[in-house]
Formats: structure tokens, sequence, C-alpha cells
């Protein structure tokens, strides 16, 4: 049985010349399906019917979104290059595709990288990050029409990253029970304490910590860095150069203005800024939307659009899952059911439950131990984190769009937030030193590192 294989040639001659080939000859290959561009491509790869798809490098949107959504499909892309075109090259290079085919390739050498490329794809023991980083393929004499496929010669050496940094997601239910002052907080502390923070605004329903911090700017940073990831391998010093600078330790990559712009935010795109967020700070801690539904891909006969994509997306890949609750009944009873939801959406991170606006009066008795009390009940967690009800700090803090470390460093919420910030950051101890931090005086926002208009 031939490996079946589609292509996508944007009107070249090769795809011809192949095709015809292949069906006289005994390579082993055949092309079954010829697609008139990316869209008709991934709508016959997820159908099944082709193992490898043959990409023209001149074909409009092919970018690393396209490559992933192939590999989700179970297709590994090979790019037909211009012979003698390094930047070409590069740039297929950048978006994920690992095996190049010059398009001057004798049919016998088409067939040969075509099969290579679909055993390094299956191949069990070989990482996705070794795949990502091999990019030694190398053309031989033009006159041979000769191609080496990757993984021929000598063997590459992978180098792992300065910096593998943690991502912290911030989640709760619906409700507004605080995830984004913890959020902006926790980022905030951490940055205190001389630890490389990155705090990323990933709701998709309505962001605001562009609002919280006062960063008055219309152009939403996560979105243009979704759009560069998907363009090319976004790389963490292309990430800084999209985020408002804060401090000497703390950037943040402000979220979307208009809740309507949430396409965007493709789960692909986002997990590769992430994986670019791990280069660039010791933590990443990401606001995530409250929803979790996928009943949006039972709409549509086809891949759809997620828009509750991004918020899996970011909980797939965080090192650790904080879920923030209101500490009172409606908010216990949506916590109680957002932690079943977590366990329904396969989230393989274990959450630590935070509760959030613990204060007398609307729970009977003693709040503290009534709340453990309950939470154990209903659901079998115990809370990692429970936080006071300190209105007058936040309402300081949002007046001026700071946080409460500027506002109010003396604030009790900011105080418990600041010893969680401590443990995650190692710095030891039970009380979170906050005199020194005070001391500190606010930020000065200098805005984004680099030229604003980079990646818009």
């Amino acid at each position: 049985m031939k490996l079946p294989v589609l292509s996508v040639a944007d009107g070249a001659r090769w795809e011809e010349r192949l095709l015809s080939s292949f069906e006289r000859g005994t390579h082993g290959v055949a092309i079954v399906r010829r697609c008139v561009d990316v869209v008709d491509l991934l709508a016959v790869a997820a159908s099944g019917q082709g193992l490898v798809a043959l990409v023209a490098a001149s074909v409009r949107r092919f970018d690393a979104d396209a490559v992933d959504r192939l590999r989700a499909a179970a297709v590994v892309a090979v790019g037909v290059v211009p012979r003698g075109c390094p930047e070409v090259e590069d740039r297929l290079r950048a978006i994920g595709v690992t095996h190049l085919l010059p398009d001057d390739s004798d049919p016998a050498v088409a067939a040969a990288v075509i099969t290579e490329a679909r055993r390094s794809f299956e191949q069990p023991d070989e990482t996705e990050a070794v795949r990502s980083r091999r990019a030694d393929l190398s053309f031989a004499d033009p006159s041979t029409s000769m191609a080496i496929p990757p993984g021929a010669g000598a063997p590459v050496s992978v180098e792992e990253p300065a910096r593998r940094g943690s991502v912290l997601a911030i989640w709760g239910p619906t409700g507004a029970p605080g995830r984004t002052t913890v959020a902006v907080t926790l980022a905030d502390e951490l940055a205190r304490l001389d630890a490389a923070a990155l705090l990323v605004d990933a709701d998709v329903y309505g962001g605001t910590v562009a609002a919280v911090l006062g960063l008055l700017d219309e152009s939403p940073g996560l979105a243009a860095a979704c759009r560069q990831a998907g363009g090319e391998r976004l790389e963490a010093a292309a990430l800084a150069a999209l985020c408002w600078q804060l401090g000497p330790q703390l950037r943040v990559l402000t979220g979307l203005p208009i809740a309507s712009r949430w396409p965007e935010l493709r789960p692909s795109a986002l997990s590769t800024v992430l994986a670019a967020a791990r280069g660039l700070a010791d933590f990443t801690v990401v606001d995530c939307g409250f929803c979790l539904e996928t009943d949006e891909e039972l709409s549509y006969d086809s891949l759809a659009p997620r828009r509750n994509g991004a918020t899996l997306a970011v909980l797939d890949d965080a090192d650790a899952v904080y879920v923030v609750g209101a500490a009172d009944p409606i908010g216990m009873q949506r916590l109680v059911r957002g932690l079943a939801e977590l366990r329904d959406a396969e989230v393989t991170t274990e959450p630590q439950v935070v509760l959030n606006k613990v204060r007398r009066g609307v729970v009977p008795g003693d709040p503290q131990s009534e709340l453990v009390a309950a939470l154990e009940l209903f659901s079998g967690v115990r809370p990692a984190l429970l936080l006071p009800y300190d209105r007058d700090s936040l309402d300081a803090a949002l007046a001026t769009g700071r946080s409460l470390g500027e506002a109010r460093p003396s604030s009790p919420l900011r105080k418990a937030i600041g010893n969680l910030a401590a443990r995650l950051a190692g710095a030891g101890g039970a009380d979170h030193p906050d005199a020194q931090a005070a001391e500190r005086g606010p930020r000065r926002r200098s805005g984004r590192l680099g030229s604003r208009s980079q990646g818009r």
C-alpha cells in the first residue's frame, strides 16, 4: 500500500510532475488529493485522507497555526522550496516545518524525503522538541537534483533554553470571585522578590488587567503575540517587545479590549506564546477566563474556532493552577461546581483552591473554619490559601491604577498573597518582607520595550 500524500502547489509545475511519476513508478508514495489552498488542505487532512502534506512555500496562510493543525490531524508537512533560497527555507523552519524539498528534486528523492518525514513523525522515542530543532537539511549539488533528508547526517545537538520559567494559571468560576485581583497582586509580589514575572491577560470574556494597572492602551499585547506566533516561532526577545515594563522585574502582556476579538487567541498560538514566556520570565501568571465549555465543537462538521480553547490551553500548559472562589454561599456553590468542571475538562495539574473575600457576617460562626469544613465536605479539597476581604485597599489601588503593593503596602490582602509569592519564589519565612518592598516606592511605567508597532 502506498503512502497517501496531499499536495497544495499554488500552481507550481512540480505537483504535476511528481503526480505522474508517482503513479507510474514504484516509489511507495501516491498523491491522493490535490488541494487548492490551505483551507482545503486542512479540511482534507482532518478527514484522514492523507498522512503527509506537500506544501509549496508560496502558498498563502501557510503559517505555524496551519502546521499545528496538520500535526493535530496526524499529518506531517513537507515544504517545497525553490533551490538556493535560504530565506524561504528559514521561514518554513521558523513555523515548524522540519522537512524541506527543493522544487526541482528527482521523484525518487522526493519519495525518500516524504517517507523519512512520516517515519520521523511516527517514531515514538523522538520528541517534538527534537524534531522542531532539526534544521540541518542540506541540499546536494544542484546538478544531481538530490536532497538529503534531515537526520541522515551527524546527530543534532539540542540546547536547553537558558531559563525554564513556571506558568501559573489563575482560574475561577463565573461571578467575579477575584481572579484578576489575585493574578495582578501575585505577579507584582513575585517581582518585588526579585523574580522575573510576566503577567498575561488571557480572559476571552472581559480582560481588565490593563485597566486595573492604568495601562490605557487599546492594542492588546497578547493578540499581537498570538499573531506573531502564527507566522513564526515566537522567541523570548520578540515577546518582551510586546510587553509593558512596569518595573525591573515585572512585565505585563495586556489582553483583549473587546471581547468579540476572542478568535485572535488561538489555542495553538497561545501555547507558543507561553513557551516563549518560559524563556522570558521565572514566573508567568495568567489571568484566565471562567468558562470551560467545549460545546461549540459539536456545532460544526469541521474544525471550529473554540472561544474557551485559550483557557483550556493555559490550564493544560500550566505548572500550577490556582482556583479562586468567593467566600460566600453563592461563591462556594459556584466553586464546588467549578472544581467538578475542571475534573471533567481533564486538567492534569492538581488545582489549589484560593478562597477570596473571607469576612464575617456572610458566613455564620468563625468564617475560616466554616469555609474550610464546607469545602472539604462538598468537594474533598482543602483550601491552600484564604484571603481577607479588603475592599478599601482595593478601591484605593483601582482609583489610582496601581497595585496593592504601591497603593496600600500594609494591606492584609496584599500580605496574604505576598506570603504565597514568597513560598513560590523560595524566599523562605512565614511572613512576606513587605517593609522593604514598600520602601521602593511607586513603579515607573516605562511602556513597551522596543517599538510600539512591532508585531502589530
